[in-house]
């Protein structure tokens, strides 16, 4: 189940660019997968981020009404020097194929963020992504690979984003998670994490760190999250 994404303005990344990857990934991964939440049920994930200058706080709730499509909308504020910004995200997901036990999964993704600068200033992006799982050894171990496209509204150029990931069951509660993301012919950025079920399908914490490949520890990030999961009860 993924809300997403949106896990945006990743270090030196465009904050556009993690929400195309992740519009919202089920935390904390930014890679996206081939899930969305339950038929007539909504999911809420929030975050906090903490880079070496900078924090980010974030709150996405998503919602499935027809089955096949998950809505998501919210948004982060982050500081920085004693100036904020804020995003503010809206995102589509469609369920093409549903991620079976032992077989695989597709969905498409679409979505805009609209960045806010401390000025006032705004900039305007567009995204969309193709997720794929594949589900091993009865789900105790999951691949996700991603391919999108990016319309940067600041600097009106497009770029192709990618990611891969995976996810390993420990045990009934807790899960680790590994990935790998980036735009083709950029930086390339990686994280780990561990996610724990306080209330199984309902209640969930994460923990992850995070870095650019081969940057030592200037661009590094951790991060700390509670997703919320209701049963059933829209119309």
């Amino acid at each position: 189940m993924k809300a997403p994404i949106f896990l945006l303005r990743c270090v030196a990344v465009t904050s556009t660019f993690c929400a195309a990857l992740s519009a919202y990934a089920a935390r904390p991964m930014i890679t996206d997968d081939a899930r969305i939440v339950d038929d007539k049920s909504c999911q809420v994930e929030s975050w906090v981020r903490r880079e070496k200058t900078r924090t980010e706080l974030w709150a996405l709730p998503g919602c499935n009404f027809t089955g096949r499509i998950e809505f998501t909308t919210g948004g982060g504020r982050l500081r920085e020097d004693g100036s904020q910004s804020s995003d503010l995200v809206l995102q589509g997901k469609f369920l093409v194929k549903p991620l079976e036990t032992n077989g695989w999964g597709a969905a498409a993704t679409v979505g805009h963020v609209r960045h806010t600068a401390a000025s006032g200033s705004e900039a305007r992006d567009f995204y969309v992504n193709v997720p794929l799982s594949f589900s091993f050894v009865d789900d105790k171990f999951t691949a996700h690979t991603n391919t999108g496209w990016l319309r940067e509204g600041e600097t009106g150029k497009s770029r192709a984003t990618w990611g891969l990931g995976t996810e390993t069951q420990i045990n009934k509660r807790i899960g680790f998670v590994a990935e790998a993301f980036g735009q083709v012919s950029r930086e390339s950025y990686y994280q780990l994490g561990l996610r724990f079920w306080i209330v199984p399908d309902r209640v969930q914490i994460d923990t992850t760190y995070g870095n650019k490949i081969g940057s030592g520890d200037n661009a590094r990030w951790f991060s700390i999250g509670l997703r919320l999961l209701s049963p059933a009860f829209l119309p």
